[in-house]
C-alpha cells in the first residue's frame, strides 16, 4: 500500500468515525520505534545506518499518520521534538531531592586532604575503612539538568536553579536529540530521575556565533552561556535551531521496581548507556592514588582535544552505599569533588578602583579593567573584596595586572606587573568617608571590611531594595538594577513596601517604558507577593549573616516572621547552621525599630507568608523539628534511616553537639555515644528507632 492510498483510507475512516484499522496502528508503532532507533544510532552512537532521505520519508509519513489519528501518537513519538510554539514564562518546580554543587580542589595536595577528611568521616560514621575505588570523568562546563522518566517515558526537565527549585525546561529539552523520550530496554524503573549536563560542542558553538553574526545578532561569550541561554528561550523554535547535547552522569530519586538496583557508580554509567544516554567521554575507574594522578594529568594535557568545554575532573567514590553513608554537607557531597584546572591568565590594565556600597553598608572595591578576553569571556570588572587585598597585592590605578577567572568563573586580579609600573602610578588610598553619603566609615577590630553605619545611606537603601527583588530575594522578574535605580532616584520607592503600591501609570515616565511593560512589571510584583514563601521573604529582607541556607532553616522551624522575631538567641542557636553570631544578628534585626516598621508595612501590603506545615500522618511525630544523628552499625541502611527520619520531620546533623536532640545507636557506636552521654543527649537504640518508625506506618526492610 502506498502512502497516498493509506492516507485516503485514513480520511475515509475519519469521515466515517470508524476505529483506526490495525494496519494504521501497526504502522505508527513501527515508524515510532524505527525512527527512535535510528535517532539513537545517529545522535548517540554517531553511527548512522540509513541515509537522510530514507529517514526524512519515514518521519514525514509518521507525522501525517499522527495528524490523521492524533490519539495514536505515542508520548515518546519523535515528532514531539519539533519546536515552534511560544512559552509565556518558565515555571518553577521542586526537585525531588536536592541538586548539590561540588566542592573544589586545585592540586593533588588538596585532593589528598579531601580524601583524608572523607576517610576520617567514613570511619567515624561506619567503623569501617573507606573503599579505594573512585570513578573519574571530565567536569563538563554546561548547564546542569534533571530529567524525570515515569514508566520509562520522559515527563519533566528542570534546571539546577538554587538546588532545591529549578526552572521547568521540558519543552526545550524535547528538542535535544540525545535526550531519549523513552528509555531503552524492556524493564525500566517506574520512576527514574537522571542528572547531567546540557553542553554545546565547540564546533556547534562556532557555527552558532557565525550564524548570529550573519544575522546581525549578538554572539555568545562561551559555549556554557550559549547552552544556558538556549534552554531558557521561550521560543521553542529557537531552541530547536541550536544544537545541544545532553550527557548523563548521575541519578536523583529512583524507584527501581522490578529492575535490579545498581550499587557501583561504574555500573550506573553502564546502566545509563543501556537506557540510551550519552555519558561524559573518557570516564574510567581508578583503583589507587597513582591511577587518579595519571588520569587528572591526562585530562589536563588533553583538555583542548575534548569536543566540549571542560574545566577539570570529577572524582567520586564508586561504591554507592559508601556514598550514602558519607551523605552531604549543606551544599556539597562528601563523597565527590571537582578537581579544577588552573585558570587562564592574561594581562590587561587596571584603569580605576571603584568603591561600591552594599546593602549591609560594606564598602567593596571593584577593579575597572581594560576589556580583555579570559577563557572565552570578556572581562571588564573584577571584585577586589576589601582594602586589605588591595594593600597586600599592592594594586594601583594605572597598573598593568595579571587577571584570571578563579575556578574558570569569577574574574580576579592575581598580581600587578611591577616591571611595567610607571612613575606616575601612586599607592591607592582607601576612602575614609562613604562615597554615597559622605558619612565617616569604620573598620571593626579584627574585621577586614570597612562599613558605612549611616542607616539612611542612599546606597545602602538602594542595594537593599535591589536585593529584595533579586533571585536571592523574592525573585521578581523584570526588576533589575537599572530599573530599581530609576524608581529610587525618582522618589517612587523608598522602602520595600512601596513596590507593592506601584500602579502602571507610575512607571510610564521611566526610560524605555510603555503601558504593556509597566502592566507586566506591576503584575509581576503582585504575583511575587501572592506566591512568596516564608523562606524567600526571610532571605529578601536582608538580615546580616542570613543567606538562603539559613533562611530555609528558619522557615522550616517557624510559622511566620513574628515567630522568628520572638525567638531568643538560645532558641535560635538550637537550629542547625545557626551559631551565636548569626543568632545575635537575627535578634538585633528584630529589635531595630526601623526594621519592625518595615515589616509592619509589608504586612499591611499583604506580604506575610505563613509556613503551614503539612497535616499528614507524620505531623505529630516526636522527631518533628528535632536534630538527629546515627552512629554504629544498623540493620537498616544508614541513608535509608536518615531518609525516614527526615520524612518524620527530623533534621539530620553531622556531629555531636549541644544542638543534638537524638542519637540513634547501633552496634559498636564509638566515641559519638561517649560524647553524647557527657552532654546529656537522649539516645535511642535501633529497636526504639524502628518502633518509632512503625508507629508512623513505616516498616523498612532490614539487612
Amino acid at each position: 500500500m502506498s502512502l497516498d492510498q493509506l492516507l485516503d483510507g485514513l480520511e475515509k475512516a475519519t469521515h466515517d468515525k470508524a476505529a483506526p484499522p490495525d494496519s494504521v496502528k501497526e504502522r505508527i508503532n513501527y515508524l515510532t520505534d524505527e525512527i527512535d532507533k535510528h535517532n539513537y544510532y545517529y545522535h548517540t552512537l554517531d553511527d548512522p545506518k540509513i541515509d537522510d532521505a530514507t529517514y526524512d520519508a519515514m518521519w514525514r509519513e509518521l507525522q501525517e499518520l499522527e495528524k490523521a489519528w492524533p490519539a495514536l501518537r505515542k508520548p515518546w513519538s519523535p515528532t514531539l521534538r519539533v519546536g515552534g510554539h511560544l512559552l509565556e514564562s518558565l515555571a518553577k518546580k521542586n526537585h525531588a531531592t536536592p541538586m548539590y554543587s561540588l566542592d573544589n580542589v586545585f592540586s593533588m595536595g588538596e585532593w589528598y586532604e579531601f580524601l583524608e577528611r572523607m576517610g576520617r568521616f567514613f570511619e567515624q560514621t561506619t567503623h569501617d575503612s573507606l573503599p579505594t575505588d573512585f570513578w573519574c570523568d571530565p567536569k563538563l562546563d554546561g548547564l546542569a539538568l534533571e530529567l524525570v522518566y515515569v514508566d520509562g517515558v520522559f515527563t519533566d526537565a528542570l534546571t539546577r536553579g538554587d538546588g532545591m527549585v529549578g526552572e521547568v525546561v521540558t519543552d526545550a529539552c524535547r528538542t535535544i536529540a540525545t535526550i531519549p523520550l523513552k528509555l531503552k530496554g524492556e524493564k525500566v524503573p517506574p520512576l527514574f530521575t537522571v542528572r547531567g549536563e546540557a553542553v554545546m560542542y565547540k564546533s556547534d558553538f562556532q557555527e552558532l556565533n557565525k550564524n548570529q553574526t550573519a544575522k546581525g545578532q549578538r554572539t555568545f561569550a562561551n559555549p556554557r552561556n550559549a547552552a544556558a541561554g538556549t534552554l531558557r528561550q521561550l521560543d521553542i523554535s529557537v531552541v530547536k535551531s541550536r544544537k545541544l547535547t545532553f550527557l548523563a552522569y548521575n541519578i536523583g530519586k529512583v524507584e527501581w521496581g522490578d529492575e535490579e538496583p545498581v550499587t557501583l557508580h561504574s555500573d550506573l554509567i553502564e546502566r545509563l548507556k543501556s537506557y540510551g544516554f550519552l555519558t561524559p567521554p573518557g570516564g574510567i575507574l581508578c583503583t589507587d592514588d597513582i591511577a587518579i594522578e595519571h588520569y587528572v594529568q591526562d585530562v589536563r594535557d588533553k583538555r583542548d582535544e575534548y569536543p566540549m568545554e571542560i574545566d577539570g575532573c570529577v572524582i567520586k567514590l564508586n561504591n554507592l552505599n559508601a556514598q550514602s553513608a558519607l551523605s552531604f554537607t549543606a551544599r556539597a557531597p562528601r563523597f565527590a569533588v571537582a578537581f579544577k584546572f588552573p585558570a587562564s591568565q592574561v594581562e590587561t590594565k587596571l584603569l580605576k578602583i571603584d568603591i561600591q556600597v552594599g546593602r549591609t553598608g560594606v564598602l567593596t572595591p571593584v577593579a575597572i579593567l581594560e576589556p580583555v578576553s579570559v577563557g572565552g569571556v570578556i572581562v571588564q570588572r573584577a571584585t577586589l573584596h576589601n582594602a586589605d587585598e588591595i594593600a597586600e597585592k599592592d594594586l594601583r590605578e594605572g597598573d598593568y595586572v595579571i587577571v584570571q577567572r578563579a575556578g574558570d568563573v569569577i574574574p580576579e586580579i592575581v598580581r600587578p606587573v611591577l616591571k611595567k609600573r610607571g612613575a606616575e602610578v601612586v599607592t591607592f588610598r582607601f576612602p575614609e568617608i562613604c562615597p554615597a553619603c559622605g558619612s565617616p566609615v569604620f573598620k571593626e577590630v579584627g574585621q577586614a571590611y570597612v562599613r558605612c553605619e549611616y542607616v539612611s545611606c542612599p546606597a545602602v537603601r538602594l542595594r537593599s531594595l535591589i536585593h529584595f527583588v533579586s533571585k536571592s530575594g523574592l525573585d521578581v522578574p523584570g526588576f533589575g538594577e537599572k530599573l530599581m535605580e530609576q524608581l529610587v532616584s525618582k522618589g517612587l520607592v523608598r522602602l520595600p513596601s512601596d513596590l507593592f503600591k506601584l500602579k502602571p501609570k507610575d512607571l510610564l515616565d521611566l526610560d524605555r517604558m510603555g503601558e504593556v511593560l509597566a502592566t507586566k512589571l506591576v503584575d509581576a510584583l503582585k504575583t511575587a507577593r501572592e506566591e512568596a514563601t516564608l523562606e524567600k521573604l526571610i532571605a529578601a529582607i536582608g538580615i546580616h549573616h542570613v543567606g538562603q541556607q539559613t533562611a530555609r532553616t528558619l522557615a522550616d522551624n517557624f510559622e511566620d516572621l513574628a515567630e522568628v522575631g520572638w525567638a531568643s538567641v538560645s532558641m535560635l542557636m538550637q537550629l542547625p547552621d545557626v551559631g551565636p553570631e548569626v543568632a545575635q544578628s537575627i535578634q538585633n534585626f528584630f529589635q531595630t525599630p526601623a526594621n519592625i516598621a518595615m515589616l509592619e508595612q509589608l504586612y499591611e501590603q499583604g506580604l506575610w507568608p505563613v509556613n503551614k506545615h503539612e497535616t499528614d500522618k507524620h505531623v505529630e511525630s516526636p522527631l518533628r523539628g528535632k536534630t538527629i544523628l546515627f552512629t554504629g552499625t544498623l540493620r537498616i541502611a544508614r541513608g535509608l534511616a536518615q531518609k525516614y527520619a527526615e520524612e518524620l520531620g527530623a533534621i539530620p546533623v553531622t556531629g555531636v553537639s549541644k544542638k543534638l536532640n537524638y542519637l540513634v545507636v547501633g552496634e559498636n557506636p564509638g566515641s559519638k555515644l561517649t560524647k553524647a552521654k557527657a552532654l546529656g543527649i537522649t539516645t535511642l537504640d535501633e529497636k526504639a528507632f524502628l518502633t518509632l518508625l512503625a508507629d508512623q506506618g513505616i516498616n523498612p526492610e532490614l539487612k
